[in-house]
């Protein structure tokens, strides 16, 4: 074989393992944080300025509910963060030993609202009101698999509502989804999060806070066994940094 076509071949097979390594090396960077859906705008916001302080990390993103993303990484589903929007599923992540021991923390609080449509005839002002005939849909995020539909339920229980409510309720796969039947009018109210209201307010009105038994905190924990771990411990410290904090603020999001 002439030399140089020699050399060409080794040229060509060192470019390949060379390629080959950096493409390994970018996909490592990857660092993928399942969270709940009512994260969705603050996390998306502080998806670069982590990116900056950390050159070479790429965050990845996954927005559903609680229960789906906790399915998901049950499954093998890559994940190096989960962030839930209550204690019950990340209870669950940790029964099941999905966490890294010793990660998990609360990193924000929140509220459960009743909101209801701008414009709205059906004369929702209160909770008690949902009992009204005029009242006929409620959004409120599926109770078996949404944290908002179990606070939600939870709320209408504890003050004998909920035999009136459920007849009408429209279930959502997440309070995102509850939120938009409320903007689009296809509902009379709906149960989201104080911070989702807050993104819609030119379509949904406040109608009340409604109180919780618990505190509605947020955990977030690393995922064992998850291909960027170094990234995920990098990740818990700066969502307790002053500029994260300012973000999550921003969107209404208050320390736990």
């Amino acid at each position: 074989m002439p030399f140089t076509t020699l050399t060409t071949r080794l040229r060509g097979a060192l470019l390949a393992t060379l390629l080959g390594a950096a493409g390994l090396a970018a996909q490592a960077a990857d660092l993928t944080v399942s969270a709940a859906a009512s994260l969705t705008n603050a996390f998306r916001e502080l998806a670069p300025v982590f990116e900056a302080g950390h050159p070479g990390t790429k965050l990845l993103l996954n927005f559903a509910a609680s229960d789906a993303l906790l399915a998901q990484i049950a499954k093998g589903a890559p994940a190096d963060v989960f962030a839930a929007a209550d204690q019950e599923s990340m209870d669950r992540a940790e029964a099941q030993k999905l966490l890294v021991p010793g990660t998990r923390r609360d990193f924000v609080a929140n509220a459960l609202v009743l909101i209801a449509p701008t414009g709205t005839t059906a004369g929702v002002a209160a909770l008690a009101d949902l009992q009204q005939a005029g009242v006929r849909r409620v959004a409120i995020g599926n109770p078996g698999g949404v944290p908002a539909g179990r606070y939600a339920k939870a709320a209408l229980e504890a003050a004998g509502l909920w035999a009136a409510v459920e007849p009408k309720a429209v279930l959502a796969t997440n309070v995102r989804q509850a939120l938009d039947y409320v903007a689009r009018g296809e509902v009379d109210a709906g149960f989201v999060y104080a911070t989702d209201a807050a993104i819609q307010k030119d379509k949904v009105r406040l109608v009340a806070t409604v109180p919780t038994e618990k505190p509605i905190l947020y955990p977030i924990a690393a995922v064992a066994g998850g291909p960027n771990a170094e990234g995920a411990r990098q990740f818990l410290a700066f969502l307790q940094t002053p500029p994260a904090q300012a973000v999550l603020a921003k969107y209404g999001f208050r320390r736990p």
